[in-house]
């Protein structure tokens, strides 16, 4: 073991989560302290996988910025090509080839984040039985929303549908975006023709390889292991949750008297956490940090670094770096994204009365959340004036400010000013910089 090389498909822009993806591509949107992409290669360095290719686009300045500095301590070899075109997974696949040389590589989507441990998993299910190539599964509720894969009954691969229609009914194991092959992925690649999408698709190079070149594909489903492709903004929210019921209570910063601390708590070096405040881990609160006086942290919240939690009240939260929430302000199962600064008395709302699931707006497409409670997202360089309210399943564009005594009860876009006049009218104006 430990010959392998990875590809990590990381081009992609993650329109579906804005405003979380404005300023930054997907795989480098944080969890505690680290990018959604350095868990994948920490989990590749595990299974001994340590030459890694990185394929980027959106962004992608964000990216080798972080992992040249990185990439010393993480003690992996990373090389970078820049997917030119957005032609599809295929396409990105393609260049590859000069890299994996003549070397059985994994490749993977560079946006999903997965239990480390299914690296291990799946390079010894695919060094054990010498396939062409080997594909990870998952069962999903809604099959209509993934590529979908059939398998015979020695479990290798018949077919494969992008998103079929539900009276399909074709079974329900996805397309999970981690896969091991050998060289005959790349012929099946220069044979594949753009789809309805105008793309070249990787599912259809596979299935070129089984029918046209009698490659042999198998699937292996990862049933006890947890994956999530943070497709949409509040599936943070679960791979937040895997992580912070692995932490250990760890404190680097300064605890002053008078300071409650239950469960399992990260707290960074130069955090400070004021007299009376009262934190329930799991939790994750990174470095230099302001936490109170008298603040009340629930748990399941992560704070990056450099941010300020006055005598307020956070639950379920991911809260992004340089972001103020400082005077009784309520923030519950919500994402603030970097540098936003909250007038005192803004509180985010994260239930209805009627108790029903709530939903949000996913690129002008009404999608239920399955969530009971789920607060705001708000966008990046974004500010509050005193006592704003910003209703449930809410988003708010980077770069946006909403006036004092405001109510938001509709997404905000982006380089807005949404405020109350004097008649209690609501006023929105763009481009208020």
């Amino acid at each position: 073991m430990g010959f392998m090389k990875a590809v990590i498909l990381a081009a992609g822009e993650g329109k579906r989560l804005r405003p979380i993806t404005a300023l930054k591509p997907k795989p480098m949107i944080p969890l505690l302290g680290k990018p959604l992409l350095q868990y994948n290669i920490l989990g590749l360095k595990e299974a001994k996988i340590d030459e890694i290719l990185l394929i980027v686009g959106y962004r992608q300045d964000k990216i080798k910025k972080y992992f040249e500095n990185a990439s010393h301590y993480l003690k992996v070899k990373i090389e970078y090509v820049t997917q030119e075109q957005y032609l599809g997974t295929a396409h990105a696949a393609s260049y590859a080839k000069d890299f994996v040389k003549d070397d059985d590589f994994l490749m993977m989507y560079g946006d999903i984040f997965v239990d480390p441990e299914i690296f291990k998993f799946l390079y010894q299910k695919y060094d054990k039985n010498k396939y062409d190539g080997l594909i990870s599964l998952i069962k999903v509720n809604n099959p209509q929303n993934y590529g979908i894969i059939t398998l015979n009954s020695n479990n290798l691969v018949k077919s494969i549908i992008e998103k079929p229609k539900p009276e399909k009914s074709i079974g329900n194991l996805a397309n999970a975006g981690i896969f091991i092959f050998n060289q005959l992925i790349f012929k099946a690649i220069e044979k594949t023709q753009k789809s309805i999408r105008d793309e070249y698709e990787f599912t259809d190079s596979m299935q070129i390889l089984i029918n046209e070149l009698n490659g042999k594909i198998i699937g292996f489903t990862l049933d006890n292991y947890f994956w999530n492709d943070i497709g949409l903004p509040w599936q943070l929210f679960d791979a937040n949750k895997f992580l912070l019921d692995r932490i250990r209570k760890q404190v680097f910063g300064k605890i002053e008297e008078n300071v409650i601390i239950q469960g399992a708590v990260y707290i960074g070096k130069g955090t400070i956490i004021k007299s009376g405040s009262y934190i329930q881990g799991p939790c994750y609160i990174g470095e230099n940090n302001l936490i109170g006086p008298n603040a009340f942290i629930r748990p399941y919240t992560t704070i990056e670094n450099n941010c300020h939690i006055g005598m307020s009240e956070v639950k379920n939260s991911i809260i992004y770096s340089n972001t103020s929430v400082p005077h009784f302000n309520y923030i519950g199962d919500s994402i603030l994204c970097e540098n936003i600064n909250l007038g005192a008395g803004t509180k985010i709302s994260n239930l209805r009365f009627d108790n029903k699931n709530i939903k949000m707006n996913i690129n002008n497409k009404i999608v239920d959340s399955g969530r009971r409670k789920l607060g705001a997202i708000v966008g990046p360089n974004s500010q509050t004036g005193i006592n704003a309210s910003i209703m449930c399943g809410k988003k708010i564009g980077e770069n946006s400010i909403i006036g004092a005594h405001t109510l938001i009860n509709e997404d905000v876009p982006p380089n807005s000013l949404y405020y109350q006049d004097s008649n209690g009218e609501l006023k929105k104006n763009s481009n208020p910089f």
